[in-house]
């Protein structure tokens, strides 16, 4: 979370803007979602509306897009959202103002977020670079009646869109007048991952005995935001294992970026030996990079007639260890990511396709993944 300090003027007693000054503190350019307390704008607010309030660079006439955001469900808003852009190694400056009559410059993209009772029940999420699904209950209950076309796994699925626009809703809908409709790449992207009971890339498990225990699929589902620049929602998930474990992660995913935030609320009824965060290595034929120092850990894999990066990104302090486990047995071979076993746990997960333009090869991937956990570590300083 950014530092975020502030410089307020006013007219005749009455707050009329805020200046914001962002610092980058990197030796890369960077373009991030940047989050403004609602208790730091309590003076611009006592004075007028919040459907007035606009942000621009200092030295520019035009509006950026912002999202107000309620992160606790209690129906007022927290915090206020805009994208910063700053170069390497620079400061930019910003100012918050009211603006009662012009709007704020709209965008292409978003992100979003929806359960998606047609399609059996998933919630799926997306942004300009990505596209991910988990799966719920009803799921559970097809697969286990051997039902075709449903699934019973906490894996995280990914779908492989080259697009900005979104893509979700046009996908389902397409899969409910054809069944297997965003299997086919039409130009947008598709789905060719498998996730099965694999962890796909970010699902997670407790490691023991040489094996991997996981929960089944999520039991409800609250979705905190959706707009232009995050999304925010929260799966809940029945106790499972020996440990009696019980979760609910919270998982956002911010405009321009490949990689979503899982904060993961975790209790058990035994002392947790650790919590293991993992990618699915389908048939073994792709490769395997960690930088456990820097902490990102990657699988490069061919799907087709592409490849496609996945990638878990954390606080180093956090790891306990981390190895690719291979297994004969299907969709049990993970690179794994053991993490301690907290009772809050942190971390990323995300890809880049290589038809989407982001990546080219596993050199581009890694740096990718190298840059995310830089970020994780060093975020915009927001200051006068």
């Amino acid at each position: 979370m950014a530092l975020i300090t502030f410089l307020l003027i006013c007219i005749n007693g009455i707050a009329q803007e805020i200046a914001v000054m962002v610092k980058n503190d990197l030796d890369f350019d960077r373009k991030e979602v940047v989050a403004v307390k609602r208790k730091h704008l309590a003076k611009l607010l006592r004075s007028h509306s919040q459907n007035d309030i606009r942000i621009q660079k200092a030295n520019s006439h035009e509006y950026l897009p912002l999202q107000w955001i309620d992160n606790d469900g209690d129906g007022k808003v927290d915090e206020l959202l805009f994208v910063a852009e700053v170069r390497a190694n620079e400061t930019e400056a910003y100012k918050l103002s009211v603006d009662s009559k012009t709007s704020s410059s709209g965008i292409m993209y978003g992100t979003y977020s929806r359960f998606i009772p047609e399609r059996s029940d998933d919630l799926a999420w997306e942004n300009d670079k990505v596209a991910f699904r988990v799966y719920g209950p009803k799921g559970q209950q097809e697969a286990l009646k051997g039902i075709p076309g449903s699934t019973l796994s906490s894996g995280v699925d990914i779908w492989l869109k080259r697009v900005s626009h979104p893509v979700i809703e046009a996908w389902y809908a397409g899969h409910k007048a054809s069944p297997g409709y965003y299997h086919t790449d039409r130009g947008e992207g598709y789905d060719p991952y498998h996730v099965g009971a694999s962890r796909g890339t970010g699902g997670s498990g407790i490691w023991i005995k040489d094996s991997l225990q996981v929960s089944e699929n999520f039991i409800a589902h609250r979705i905190i935001a959706t707009g232009q620049l995050r999304t925010v929602f929260e799966l809940d998930y029945a106790p499972w294992g020996e440990f009696g474990v019980r979760e609910t992660k919270r998982i956002t995913l911010d405009v321009g970026s490949n990689f979503s935030k899982f904060e993961v609320t975790v209790r058990s009824d035994k002392k947790l030996p650790n919590y293991a965060v993992g990618i699915t290595m389908h048939r073994n034929e792709g490769k395997v990079g960690m930088d456990k120092k820097k902490s990102w850990f990657r699988h490069w894999e061919k799907i087709d007639d592409a490849y496609i990066g996945e990638g878990i990104v954390t606080d180093p302090e956090t790891i306990m260890s981390a190895f690719a486990y291979v297994s004969k047995t299907a969709d049990q071979s993970n690179l794994l990511v053991l993490l301690k076993p907290n009772s809050k746990i942190v971390y990323y997960a995300g890809f880049a396709w290589q038809k989407s333009g982001q990546v080219d090869d596993v050199s581009e991937w890694d740096a990718m993944l190298q840059r995310q956990a830089q970020i994780i570590a060093h975020p915009l300083e927001v200051k006068i």
